[in-house]
């Protein structure tokens, strides 16, 4: 069985996109509310729920995790960057994951991985920081053998390896089976190192066809597709839907 973690960032960018400027999160008008979201994933059948605090706060904030914690029914992993902040942020909130993201503020949403090889020592500190708090960290990584060993090396549980390249090549085929080969060696490795490999980002309901061939892979987290369909279907049946697809 493959898992699917539901990412509900997007829920979250759209509220934001007229309510940004209001004192509250949610209620009365103020719609609509990646909590309540969230919860509706879980009902769905997601088996954990991803949200993303970024240090400009563009999208999810910190009261949207709050809240989602209070009823959660799964589990919550938590996306910061390697910032100081972020990390002091995701200690007080105790989620029951981590994810190690990279963030540049000109970017839409997170593109490519973090280079664990470049932050080695600053990636060391704050895993040991969630490790000695008993909280897993993963490393967002591109499905590169140096990255991988650098995760391993700093003592991170998993991984979650970037399948963005695979999900823009899906319409070449050539192309998408290289990437598809990049992402089953990068998967091979990680579990050769003793790693858990998750994967996401790009994921949809044409490409999952693909991205299921991971047959390793624990759990996917994936976000913007199931939101965009939700606006046609509903959550529930974009989530479930998903699942389904997922464990053909």
């Amino acid at each position: 069985m493959i898992l699917l973690g539901v990412n509900v960032d997007h829920v979250a960018t759209l509220r934001q996109a007229r309510y940004r400027d209001e004192p509250n999160t949610f209620g009365g008008f103020v719609e609509p509310d990646p909590a309540s979201m969230a919860w509706l994933a879980e009902d769905a059948g997601a088996d954990g729920i991803t949200m993303h605090i970024r240090e400009d706060r563009r999208h999810v904030q910190v009261e949207d995790v709050q809240r989602y914690l209070e009823r959660k029914k799964t589990r919550l992993n938590l996306e910061v960057s390697l910032s100081g902040e972020m990390v002091e942020l995701a200690l007080s909130l105790k989620p029951d994951s981590v994810c190690l993201v990279p963030e540049n503020r000109m970017e839409v949403t997170t593109e490519g991985g973090l280079d664990v090889v470049g932050n080695l020592e600053r990636a060391r500190e704050v895993v040991d920081l969630f490790t000695k708090r008993g909280i897993p960290t993963s490393m967002f990584i591109d499905p590169d053998p140096a990255q991988l060993e650098a995760s391993a090396k700093i003592g991170s549980p998993w991984v979650e390896l970037h399948t963005g390249s695979f999900a823009r090549a899906w319409p070449f085929p050539p192309k998408r089976e290289h990437e598809l080969g990049v992402l089953t060696k990068g998967m091979e490795i990680g579990l050769s190192l003793g790693l858990q490999v998750n994967a996401g980002h790009g994921i949809n309901y044409e490409n999952v066809e693909g991205a299921r061939k991971l047959d390793r892979v624990t759990e996917f987290n994936i976000g913007h597709s199931i939101i965009c369909r939700s606006l046609r279907y509903g959550l529930s049946e974009a989530v479930s839907n998903m699942r389904q697809l997922l464990n053909s």
